[in-house]
């Protein structure tokens, strides 16, 4: 349920900030083109906003902006004081991708961005499955995350950051649970959604599901 990270999650968030703005060399890869993949969740995104793993409130802040109802959830308690900084007004609830306080809204959309990948693919799948019960007919999914083509594709991905000296990226590459795109459609498929992908950067893609 991505709980097993929360050690990582406090201690990164006085510093994710910078990082998702390029300030650390391993991971500038990662977060090329920061701003425009959150503003592309944004783009696809419609009616009441359920919001996973809201970290510092980057994406958040950009969908309260665009108008936006968002109820916003966070298991780190580091990372919401931070988000609860930029947006006094939001309530920030202590939750997961599986675990989570049900929305006191109807949910047309469902977000995440950079979140998705603390999930093991059987993790995954049972909470995609889950939010078949909270979205609205014809609601989506949003979400922005590292994705491989393939299990190759990760394997050479891991090999270029250990050849580069990055090796504070290929340890987080080979901890975490990183999925390939045939795995992820199989999971959205296989739970009813119309399920395309759009590649942001090396790493990142955005992953449009519509319920259907």
């Amino acid at each position: 349920m991505g709980r097993e990270f929360l050690e990582v999650f406090d201690e990164w968030a006085d510093t994710y900030d910078e990082s998702v703005a390029g300030a650390n060399q391993q991971y500038a890869a990662v977060f090329e083109k920061y701003e425009t993949v959150l503003d592309e969740v944004v783009k696809y995104s419609s009616g009441n906003i359920l919001e996973f793993g809201v970290g510092t409130g980057n994406l958040t802040k950009k969908l309260i902006e665009s108008g936006f109802w968002v109820t916003g959830i966070e298991p780190s308690a580091a990372m919401r004081k931070k988000a609860s900084g930029k947006l006094p007004s939001l309530s920030i609830l202590e939750g997961d991708f599986i675990h989570f306080p049900n929305p006191s809204v109807p949910v047309h959309t469902i977000v995440s961005s950079f979140a998705f990948h603390h999930l093991t693919d059987i993790e995954k799948e049972h909470a995609v499955k889950q939010y078949t019960t909270i979205l609205q007919p014809m609601g989506r999914i949003v979400f922005a995350d590292t994705v491989f083509e393939n299990d190759q594709h990760k394997l050479n991905m891991i090999n270029k950051a250990k050849e580069q000296k990055f090796m504070d990226l290929a340890a987080d590459l080979e901890r975490e649970y990183y999925t390939t795109l045939p795995e992820m459609k199989r999971i959205f498929v296989t739970n009813g959604f119309h399920v395309s992908f759009k590649q942001m950067n090396d790493f990142v893609w955005l992953i449009k599901a519509v319920k259907q």
